[in-house]
């Protein structure tokens, strides 16, 4: 049987920084507020009319990933894009990949699991690799996030976390079963689904009731999160989840070398950090320059976790991600 290996990685974020300060412009709200909630510094935002969408970040990064990997275009048999921000309502954002990096008629694929949306492409990437059926994935998760948010003090709760960018992974065959991903582990509890949502724009809540409600006051089509709600299962889901990993290939939590956890609140991470006992360096966070970039935050901290010299050969690393749907996940492998 295959094993799978990442062996190439990238990243990519707009160049447009706005800090916790550019958004009291906005808003009422200041950096001490969003620092103590969120642990968040500041964000990338993409600026209006650069022509910058979740599908051009991903084609970004994708070349870096492939570049970085030895790899050309044509060595790739499969695109598998996570999103929640996708270019268009349909189709997803994986066959512009395909024409966009000018690439034959592979199969692409679109993951929608939001906040564990990289987890869960990279699962199922590795299940392609396993069974023999491919040999390079291309594995990219991308948010544009700052196009849909509510910039007003009505929606500060939301949109002062989340960023924009994008990060890709190759994933590519082995036949040294003691590296590469050992196991991955997959959970969804749909009774939760409102508390983490976009109503609308959708089959249930579609454009004309929208425009014909003409209500200024409809937050549909905005991001909800029952924040504190989603933060004490997000606690208990991320522990349980890297903990079923490590049972499942016989590990402590002693052994981790590397975590990367899905950078929704850097209060999530600390919990989650003190929890098993682990040092500063064995966790990487980057949530304070980028803030939430849902599926791409854990590809984007694994790339910079990796070129930083924080991850090395032989290094067990383990990722984790808890969110909408709810969903959680975890990998853990052997670098």
């Amino acid at each position: 049987m295959y094993n799978s290996i990442i062996t190439g990685m990238g990243h990519f974020v707009p160049d447009n920084v706005v800090t916790n300060d550019d958004l009291s412009k906005m808003m009422d709200t200041n950096d001490e507020w969003i620092q103590e909630r969120t642990g968040i510094k500041e964000r990338r935002w993409i600026k209006e009319g650069s022509g910058e969408t979740s599908a051009t970040m991903g084609a970004k990064a994708a070349r870096i990933a492939i570049e970085k990997a030895g790899l050309t275009k044509d060595d790739i048999d499969f695109i598998v894009f996570a999103t929640l921000s996708p270019d268009m309502y349909f189709p997803g954002c994986g066959v512009q990949i395909q024409d966009m990096l000018d690439m034959p008629t592979i199969g692409a694929l679109d993951v929608r699991n939001q906040c564990s949306g990289f987890v869960y492409a990279l699962s199922v990437a590795d299940q392609f690799i396993k069974t023999g059926m491919y040999k390079n994935v291309l594995v990219i998760g991308s948010e544009y996030h700052s196009g849909g948010l509510d910039k007003t003090t009505r929606g500060r709760g939301v949109s002062v976390i989340f960023g924009d960018g994008a990060g890709a992974a190759i994933l590519s065959r082995t036949e040294d079963n003691t590296k590469g991903i050992l196991s991955s582990h997959l959970h969804s509890e749909g009774k939760h689904a409102r508390e983490l949502t976009v109503d609308g724009p959708s089959i249930a809540n579609w454009v004309p009731a929208i425009l014909e409600r003409n209500d200024p006051d409809d937050t549909s089509y905005y991001p909800y999160m029952n924040g504190t709600f989603v933060f004490k299962h997000a606690v208990v889901r991320f522990s349980e989840v890297i903990m079923e990993g490590l049972a499942k290939n016989k590990l402590q939590p002693t052994d981790i070398d590397m975590l990367i956890p899905h950078q929704a609140n850097l209060r999530i991470a600390q919990f989650i950090q003190k929890k098993f006992r682990l040092e500063d360096s064995q966790v990487f966070n980057n949530i304070m320059k980028y803030g939430n970039t849902t599926a791409a935050s854990v590809i984007i901290a694994l790339t910079e976790a990796f070129d930083k010299g924080k991850i090395k050969d032989g290094d067990l690393v383990v990722l984790a991600a808890f969110g909408s749907g709810f969903t959680w996940g975890s990998v853990i492998m052997r670098w």
